[in-house]
């Protein structure tokens, strides 16, 4: 019902900054995009001839209400956990107000959720796992991380999962190979575009984003004139004044002074990602404390009650639900124009419009129902204390959603920066590790349960050996 009052009161959906490089993708479909992967813009391309981004948003919806069904379902039928504990386990996929309007949202995240989470239910569904499902796993693993890179850090930790279950070398064989044969496809392709083997050439200029926040030329040992390309990246701006957020240095310019020496058509070109991913590597290795400083500053940020503007207003108020129509940008985009290319994906009027009352309903029961950052910390912990009482099995099958859910929320910290949009894609995984955790109540590791069943123990008398 929510979802569909949202779809009442913005039609035909809502913009984000990046949604229109998708369309473009999905119209353009031609080249390697050289900053994201072009899964989610394939995806659109796939949709294109109905000429609906209702269409789309509504097919978006529908990957909620699935990723939300695969969390009860693998509660509930796999794990055992009760009715009302799965559905507690699924309720932030399905009400909480910011997951809704990710979903109503021309962006990539609320497809990545779902296969992040649809890999998730097939490894852990499976007690023996054969060749044919590590196939598909591998299958699932290579679209999510052709629609977000960081889908590959998520093969690795399966991989890891699967050997310390040591569910035999072929399912994992399978699935290895099933995600490597798109994925280097997808590199190789890429490479025939840019002259590098890789699937961005956006790396090295965002970590060069995370850094700036810190970097000092001065103890990074660059030396302005052998090293000519590094030099030209050395921060001008005093530490004082660069402020909270890395965004500055990377997309725009703020107050009338330039921050980032980025020229037009450089930003993110081959040689500018490899000079400006050294310099960010320079700078981790030579200020290692103010780099880990920065990301624990990220990460604890997940877990704040309230809710504060950041990393900008511009960014911030992309994730609430608008109250004012406004026109779609006219920037320049790849064979096109961004308002352009949506009006052609839509044939027609693309900008979103809005409907009272839905909308008005809809801003209120933001304002009201959301999961605070620190009740997400809470559901962590659950899971980090269900992996701990299972250690001697190192954390059985708490282990692969727990690490999956702390991860998508460090990854941002340590390579890009805080985004409040970026936090939504682990709460299914660190609901499932909460909800297997509590499957059986609540229980302390085995050797703390011996040492207080010893100590609460009732002392007996002594009596002598009976006689022979």
């Amino acid at each position: 019902m929510l979802r569909l009052v949202t779809m009442l009161a913005y039609s035909p959906a809502l913009w984000f900054n990046d949604s229109y490089e998708y369309v473009s993708v999905a119209l353009h479909p031609g080249r390697p995009h050289p900053i994201r992967p072009n899964g989610y813009g394939w995806y659109l391309m796939l949709l294109e001839p109905f000429h609906s981004f209702s269409l789309v948003v509504f097919t978006q919806h529908v990957m909620g209400l699935a990723t939300a069904v695969l969390v009860y379902a693998l509660l509930h039928k796999r794990f055992g956990l009760p009715g009302w504990g799965a559905t507690l386990a699924a309720a932030p996929v399905l009400f909480d107000a910011y997951q809704i309007q990710l979903e109503h949202l021309i962006m990539s995240d609320t497809m990545f959720t779902l296969l992040v989470t649809g890999v998730i239910t097939l490894v852990l569904w499976h007690r023996k796992m054969s060749w044919r499902v590590g196939a598909l796993v591998g299958l699932l693993l290579a679209l999510t991380a052709l629609t977000r890179s960081i889908g590959l850090a998520i093969l690795g930790l399966v991989v890891v999962y699967l050997i310390v279950k040591r569910v035999g070398w072929r399912p994992i064989a399978a699935m290895i190979t099933a995600c490597a044969v798109p994925t280097l496809g997808y590199m190789a392709w890429f490479s025939t575009a840019y002259g590098t083997f890789a699937m961005t050439n956006s790396d090295g200029p965002i970590l060069y984003m995370r850094t700036a926040l810190f970097a000092d030329c001065d103890k990074m040992g660059i030396d302005q004139r052998e090293e000519l390309e590094l030099a030209l990246l050395c921060i001008v701006v005093p530490k004082e004044q660069r402020g909270i957020s890395g965004q500055g240095f990377l997309w725009w310019d703020r107050s009338g002074q330039k921050f980032h020496v980025f020229g037009p058509g450089t930003k993110f070109g081959v040689e500018m990602n490899e000079n400006a991913g050294e310099f960010a590597t320079r700078a981790i290795l030579s200020q290692p404390d103010e780099y880990l400083a920065l990301v624990a500053r990220d990460f604890f940020r997940a877990f704040r009650w309230d809710r504060p503007v950041f990393p900008d207003a511009s960014t911030y108020l992309q994730y609430e639900f608008p109250s004012v129509e406004k026109p779609l940008p006219t920037w320049a985009l790849y064979r096109g124009r961004a308002d352009t290319d949506a009006e052609r994906y839509e044939n027609g009027p693309a900008a979103t419009r809005i409907t009272d009352p839905w909308a008005g309903f809809m801003q209120g029961y933001q304002r009201m129902v959301r999961l605070p950052g620190t009740v997400l910390g809470v559901i962590l912990m659950i899971g980090m204390y269900g992996a701990i009482v299972r250690w001697r099995k190192l954390g059985g099958p708490v282990l692969l959603p727990w690490l999956a859910a702390v991860g998508l929320i460090l990854a941002p910290a340590a390579t890009a920066e805080f985004d409040y949009r970026y936090l939504l894609p682990a709460v299914p995984a660190a609901c499932l590790a909460a909800g297997i955790s509590l499957r059986h109540g609540v229980r302390l590791p085995l050797r703390f349960r011996s040492s207080s069943a010893t100590a609460s123990e009732p002392a007996t008398p002594r009596t002598s050996a009976a006689p022979r």
